[in-house]
């Protein structure tokens, strides 16, 4: 008989390099098969500098490099995850749940890697590991992306769309009886790397985006790159960032803060057009304290906007992570065809025991 009470850790490294976030999560299931949640003691532990540039450039280094880069980083992880438990004197854990971070991930060349997620990572910390959530997605033909939406189905049903405002903008529904979902477009993985070059690790409120100018051909080459005309499942990646957004933003000669701006319009308008007038839409990831990019979503498209609790907002991929290894322990379906592309519906991910 399986159990139908969870204690695991879920940790989460993002794109946007903001940091490891490590919640505690306690997960129930109903007879009625309803998930329930609590998030207990969580952190976001931001990366050192030299961490931050080491991952930053990553996606550059040789396959050896990389061999080197994954055992460092596993070190490190075990190093943030026992000190989280050890201060938080948590017990009884049934297993951390750990997305590690993401390096490579071109899913059409069949390539992802995910850094932090080596079976020594288990005795390292001496915990149950479940990790390394989207490779066998990719190799039964999937894109390994997003993994959130199962999570959004099954702990967040009450809502039209769930979006996440992250590194990358991703979004989930309900359609015809399948999930749908799919990376829109990037977020802060632009917004924060421009906001440096302004003396800022990110651009509090979206002030310095507000005080830029729109440039309208700027903004036209961004609404025009083709990945925004493809159908789902899609996803983003680095890579893509660096090969199309990039180059474009550098060859406008535009200040930051025009560029800023512009941005922030474009993500608007990639946002609004995944969303009907007047639905309900749960956002969560720190691009929710971007209140300006906010404002110009709603201004765009009229819809019932519901940011939920700072824990949540600050959480809900750790615990989404955290869902998904409670339902690999189970055996069950994590993954869902309807959403990444692949063959079938899978349980992905790894178990390393102690």
């Amino acid at each position: 008989m399986k159990k139908t009470k969870y204690h695991v850790l879920g940790v989460m490294s993002g794109t946007s390099l903001d940091g490891i976030d490590v919640a505690e999560c306690f997960f129930e299931i109903s007879e009625n098969q309803k998930w329930n949640f609590t998030i207990g003691v969580s952190e976001t532990i931001e990366y050192p500098t030299v961490w931050k540039k080491t991952l930053q450039e990553a996606v550059h280094y040789s396959e050896e490099k990389l061999t080197d880069l994954n055992e460092n980083y596993t070190d490190y992880l075990s190093q943030i995850i026992s000190a989280f438990i050890s201060k938080h004197e948590i017990k009884t854990l049934d297993a951390v749940c750990s997305h590690g971070h993401t390096i490579l991930h071109e899913p059409e060349k069949g390539v992802t890697l995910q850094i932090g997620n080596l079976p020594k990572l288990a005795s390292l910390i001496k915990e149950t590991v479940v990790c390394d959530f989207r490779v066998q997605d990719v190799k039964l033909g999937g894109q390994g992306a997003p993994l959130v939406p199962i999570g959004d189905k099954l702990l967040f049903p009450e809502y039209d769309y769930c979006l996440n405002l992250g590194g990358f903008a991703n979004c989930s529904f309900d359609k015809n009886g399948n999930r749908i979902a799919y990376d829109i477009c990037p977020v802060n993985i632009v917004l924060n790397l421009y906001a440096e070059k302004l003396g800022q690790p990110y651009d509090e409120g979206g002030k310095m985006a507000a005080s830029g100018e729109i440039k309208g051909r700027l903004l036209d080459q961004l609404n025009h790159l083709n990945f925004y005309n493809e159908n789902p499942p899609k996803s983003l990646g680095l890579e893509w960032v660096q090969a199309y957004v990039f180059p474009i933003l550098e060859a406008s000669k535009e200040t930051p803060r025009n560029i800023l701006r512009t941005f922030v319009e474009h993500i608007a308008i990639q946002l609004a057009r995944q969303f009907s007038e007047e639905k309900k839409v749960l956002i969560t990831g720190g691009g929710v304290y971007n209140s300006f990019l906010m404002e110009r979503l709603q201004a765009i498209r009229n819809l019932e906007i519901v940011i939920p609790s700072t824990e949540l907002i600050e959480n809900k991929e750790a615990l989404i992570f955290g869902i998904l290894g409670v339902l690999k322990l189970r055996n069950e379906v994590n993954c869902l065809a309807s959403v990444t592309g692949a063959k079938e519906n899978h349980s992905s991910g790894i178990v390393f025991n102690i």
